[in-house]
């Protein structure tokens, strides 16, 4: 990867550091579209036992592509998880801090926490809702097992199935010109329903599943069907000059647009509160969900502290694990990159709750000012005001 200041880009995504499965020393898991990525030449690495693509050349050109234009990730090791059963919308309302009886037309979505006893997150997830014996949820690949013990477990109480889909791929097409690129590609009829879905809309067209969600800023969809289609989607949206981007590009996007990477800016050491996460809890009605009594408490005592977001004043790199001195005491990093839309470095920071305006971070041994910030850093193309 690039080493300089302006081309250096911290790569991690759902909690794992890219590393080389030589290193690891152990058998690697590959989507249906490995053979897309080698042709391709792109730099492959593991994460959490998968073998995925980082990039396929200039990391920086693959975020200003789907900045600008439309790229496309394989998002494949991603895990696609259906309830359905009679309960199965009580059955979430009880796993789930956000309350899916928001969820009232088919195809809607909900972005939730999954906690556990204490409050404390064990996933960031989509819930999708189809009919009411049928909800979608997709969670994060590094959580998989822990998750699906979870969700199994919880369930056992509910007349609900929970049935993994790992025979399906996904796609996810990003960019000012991406929802152009994939109804480009549909049949008349399905291109003009597809065209119509609201952000956090989904439906299904012949054998793909589409919906209007995405983990990069920008307007886009994210498609999952069965692995033996995912090739030939592929090859349509390259195509259709659709730049084919690694999980790296994925990484500072997410972190320009101010979203949370699990393992990183949140795990089951914190809550929602201390995640900058509470929009997502439905806390004030009266049902029961799990870490409701922990949540309660906390915010009965007050939260200590917040994450927020950090801008670099000077030349340097933010990442991970970075002491930060603030008027109101000590914070550290969680995520951190230099960003390419910014052309300067950026974090998220967990800093004491009445830190303001101004900070330090320790670099080396290296005092460098920083401005605090409420992310999004960048949206929709654009720089977000306040953010420079």
């Amino acid at each position: 990867m690039p080493t300089s200041d302006s081309e250096h880009c911290i790569f991690a995504v759902d909690g794992y550091i890219g590393r080389s499965f030589k290193e690891n020393h152990i058998m690697p898991k590959r989507t249906p579209l490995y053979a897309a990525h080698i042709v391709a030449n792109a730099r492959m690495v593991d994460f959490g036992g998968w073998e995925m693509p980082i990039n396929y050349g200039s990391q920086i050109e693959e975020h200003h592509k789907v900045r600008q234009a439309a790229g496309m990730f394989d998002v494949s090791h991603m895990t696609v998880v259906d309830i359905t059963g009679n309960q199965a919308r009580h059955f979430l309302s009880y796993l789930l801090a956000n309350d899916v009886a928001k969820l009232k037309t088919p195809g809607r979505a909900l972005y939730s926490c999954m906690l556990n006893e204490k409050g404390g997150i064990l996933d960031d997830l989509i819930t999708y809702f189809l009919n009411e014996t049928f909800f979608r949820m997709v969670v994060n690949a590094a959580t998989h097992d822990k998750d699906m013990a979870w969700i199994t477990s919880q369930a056992r109480a509910f007349d609900v199935v929970v049935t993994e889909r790992p025979e399906l791929a996904m796609i996810a097409v990003q960019g000012p010109t991406a929802r152009e690129a994939v109804l480009a590609g549909l049949p008349e009829a399905d291109a003009a329903i597809a065209a119509e879905l609201k952000p956090f809309s989904a439906g299904q067209f012949g054998d793909l599943f589409i919906a209007r969600t995405g983990y990069t800023g920008e307007d886009g969809f994210e498609i999952s069907l069965p692995a033996e289609s995912a090739m030939k989607l592929w090859d349509q949206l390259l195509a259709a000059s659709v730049a084919p981007c690694g999980l790296g590009a994925r990484d500072t996007l997410r972190l320009e647009a101010g979203m949370n990477l699990y393992g990183q800016d949140m795990d089951e050491s914190v809550t929602p509160f201390e995640s900058a996460l509470g929009w997502t809890v439905a806390l004030l009605d009266e049902r029961a969900f799990m870490g409701k009594d922990a949540l309660l408490e906390q915010k009965e005592n007050g939260v200590k502290s917040k994450l927020t977001g950090l801008v670099l004043q000077a030349r340097g790199v933010l990442r991970p694990g970075q002491q930060i001195i603030t008027n109101d005491g000590l914070g550290v990093t969680t995520s951190g990159s230099y960003s390419p839309t910014l052309q300067k470095a950026i974090a998220f920071a967990r800093l004491p709750k009445d830190a303001v305006q101004s900070c330090q971070v320790d670099i080396r041994g290296k005092l460098l000012d920083c401005s605090i910030v409420r992310p999004p850093f960048a949206r929709n193309g654009t720089v977000c005001e306040g953010s420079i």
